[in-house]
């Protein structure tokens, strides 16, 4: 579990949808489908439909604990189907207030799912799109993210960090794309950008969040519209590009409570749950 304090957001977005192949879009689907897996100067190499009865466990795998992550966290992260399951061709991370005690003891007041793709989703540089909808609630923080794989340049986050999306449940027209970089913990920094909509709110409906990484940029999306890029990072036990030169996974959770989005109040209502319709990973052609 890495420490993530202060994470400020992550929030990437894409969209096949109609596009001019500039970065002011995300390249254009061929057959003008928004959700068309075909994207123009892009191969797809991984993929998440959510088409089964159940979570893959040949692309996924859970991360079991109570620890916090590192940001004073409310949740126990467990592994039970009331937490994360599959439902009409979507995964679903729900978030649940109940009294749980995990295998190491500890007891924690929600409950919440972690997964991440660790040794089976490993990739250097790509497009990343994610089609989501997203809990609300003070005290909600769901994150579309990613970590190193092998954190070659030293802890977190010398080895960096990579967030598509975050949003704070309170504020749930608003999301956020962020790197965290510099030296490890707390010697580290970040940047981003965030996007707010104009109507509508990201828990009211699904949206297409996108990253394209490349060697010395990255572009973050929020269905097509670019909103945020990036060029200028440093790892202390590196040289630039480092340490967005190694490979790096993806994670989806649903946090509850710590340091960046408070904790909940009364007014927070349960249950609450992210819903993704589709993860897909692109290689530039």
């Amino acid at each position: 579990m890495v420490k993530r304090i202060f994470i400020s957001a992550a929030v990437i977005a894409f969209i096949g949808l109609s596009a001019y192949c500039s970065k002011d879009n995300p390249s254009e689907s061929k057959d003008n489908n928004p959700d068309s897996t075909a994207i123009e100067g892009w191969e797809l190499v991984w993929n998440d439909e959510f088409n089964g009865s159940s979570i893959n466990l040949d692309k996924w795998e859970y991360e079991v604990n109570g620890s916090g992550g590192g940001n004073n966290e409310l949740q126990y992260y467990t592994d039970r189907a009331v937490n994360s399951f599959i439902e009409n061709g979507k995964l679903v991370i729900k978030a649940l207030q109940e009294v749980y005690t995990g295998g190491d003891n500890q007891t924690r007041y929600y409950t919440s799912a972690r997964l991440r793709t660790l040794n089976k989703g490993d990739w250097l540089y790509g497009r990343f799109d994610v089609k989501a909808k997203l809990p609300y609630g003070q005290g909600l923080w769901p994150a579309i993210w990613m970590l190193p794989t092998d954190w070659e340049y030293g802890g977190w986050a010398a080895s960096g960090e990579i967030d598509i999306v975050e949003m704070l449940g309170q504020e749930t027209r608003k999301i956020y794309g962020t790197i965290h970089y510099g030296g490890s913990y707390p010697a580290n920094t970040h940047k981003g950008g965030s996007y707010t909509l104009k109507e509508g709110t990201f828990a009211g409906d699904f949206h297409v969040f996108t990253l394209e990484w490349e060697e010395k940029e990255m572009r973050w999306y929020v269905d097509g519209k670019l909103y945020y890029t990036q060029n200028d990072w440093y790892t202390t036990n590196g040289n630039y590009p480092a340490p967005f030169d190694k490979r790096f996974h993806l994670l989806l959770n649903v946090a509850v409570g710590g340091n960046w989005p408070g904790n909940p109040v009364e007014s927070t209502t349960w249950p609450q749950q992210m819903d993704v319709e589709y993860v897909r990973v692109y290689k530039k052609k």
